[in-house]
């Protein structure tokens, strides 16, 4: 089944696909799994290292000149100005070439459209393009031990002092904050306001400014969230977006932006990893056995459920209606079906899945199957939990009632 998504769309797809032949380095492709569902110990080494290629680097140029970085950004601030069915059809592109598409993390997705909205013309200036350029790298300074989902709780506290801020608390569960050059953080600027009201968003430098990063452990032995612990962090008062003590509505706009019509595509990475799990059990001689055939296929099924649900996604966007509950929808499908997946993956390894490494190195590193087992564990957690999504789910968009507050 394909959609027609409409001239102007089609158009779009025409022309970035013979842009994407003309300007990727034939080599690009080879280097890395560019569309991985999860990356972590080996896998996120290969990556890493394929980004310091040649090639990757020249393609990042290339992208840079054809504003294709930040591209769903407004014209005006150095974006390309792509609605998100564009960018559906871009990351559908660029997955067919089996090449990246070069992005900044959260200062594109997160940071950069929350500047664009209640940033003020000299901030935007400041800020919005150093996200672009790579120079600004950030990492996101809400969650905070104790509080859970609880963003409004927030402890940290912001002082005024002169014409900076300084900041005093502690932040867990941040991704990639060492390798960050920017954290943005949600602290308490007037500890009199009522719980929502009170609080700024800071864009805070990370280098030299009392900020103690600790990488936190996982099971697959990698370290991809960290704790901050900030004593006295300085930034100017012109890094506060919105305004002092307004900070609440920035971070709605930032948990709330919609990030380019990835919901539909995200089965495409998804499918080609199942494609080498099966490819991995014929290899075993495991596709005889009627129960892993039968696992198989109801993996399959999943991922086209997958498929189906973000073509709907691309007609509700493509008949310009707003999308609805469809991001805690993808949400849970996709954590939940992963967690299954890894489950399934292990299984096809036998006794081998519990010996650390690949099979010719036996108490080495994690091998693939391993890590995707370990990390999909995660995903019905950080993003919002499944027990969060499905209250999203069945009170916004089924209408039922709330559950009964617990004595």
């Amino acid at each position: 089944m394909e959609l027609d998504l409409g001239p102007r769309a089609e158009a779009f797809r025409a022309e970035i696909r013979e842009w994407i032949a003309e300007a990727a380095p034939p080599e690009l492709a080879h280097l890395a799994d560019w569309w991985a569902p999860l990356m972590a110990g080996a896998s996120r080494r290969r990556l890493e290292a394929a980004e310091q290629h040649p090639a990757y680097r020249t393609w990042e140029e290339r992208c840079a000149e054809a504003r294709l970085i930040c591209p769903q950004w407004p014209e005006e601030v150095g974006g390309r100005g792509l609605g998100p069915l564009e960018m559906a059809v871009l990351h559908q592109e660029l997955h067919r070439a089996g090449v990246p598409r070069i992005t900044r993390g959260m200062g594109e997705s997160l940071v950069g459209p929350s500047v664009i909205v209640h940033g003020t013309p000299e901030q935007r200036a400041r800020f919005l393009p150093r996200i672009i350029d790579g120079t600004d790298r950030y990492c996101q300074g809400f969650s905070e031990p104790g509080h859970g989902s609880d963003l409004a709780g927030v402890e940290t506290r912001g002082v005024v002092d002169g014409d900076e801020i300084v900041i005093t608390g502690q932040k867990v569960w941040t991704s990639g904050a060492q390798r960050a050059t920017m954290i943005f953080v949600l602290c308490r600027t007037d500890p009199a306001a009522p719980k929502h009201r009170g609080l700024s968003y800071v864009l805070v430098p990370m280098a030299g400014n009392h900020i103690e990063v600790r990488p936190i452990r996982q099971l697959t032995g990698g370290a991809e969230f960290c704790a901050e612990f900030l004593d006295g962090a300085r930034a100017p008062l012109g890094n506060v977006i919105g305004g002092l003590h307004n900070g609440w509505r920035v971070a709605m706009t930032t948990l709330g932006n919609e990030r380019g019509g990835r919901a539909a595509v995200a089965h495409l990475s998804f499918e080609r990893e199942f494609w080498d799990l099966v490819a991995e059990a014929h290899k075993r001689g495991r596709t005889a056995d009627p129960l892993v055939r039968q696992r198989l296929a109801w993996a399959y099924t999943q991922v086209q459920l997958m498929r189906f649900s973000g073509l709907r996604l691309l007609a509700t966007l493509a008949n310009q209606r707003e999308p609805g509950p469809e991001a805690s929808v993808a949400k849970l499908q996709w954590s939940e079906y992963h967690r299954a997946f890894g489950e399934l993956a292990l299984d096809l390894l036998g006794e081998e899945g519990t010996l650390a490494g690949e099979p010719e190195d036996p108490g080495g590193r994690l091998g693939r199957w391993q890590e995707v087992f370990l990390l999909s564990r995660a995903g019905t957690i950080y993003s919002g939990t499944s027990e969060i999504q499905r209250n999203i789910v069945a009170e916004r968009a089924l209408g039922l009632p709330k559950d009964p507050p617990v004595a």
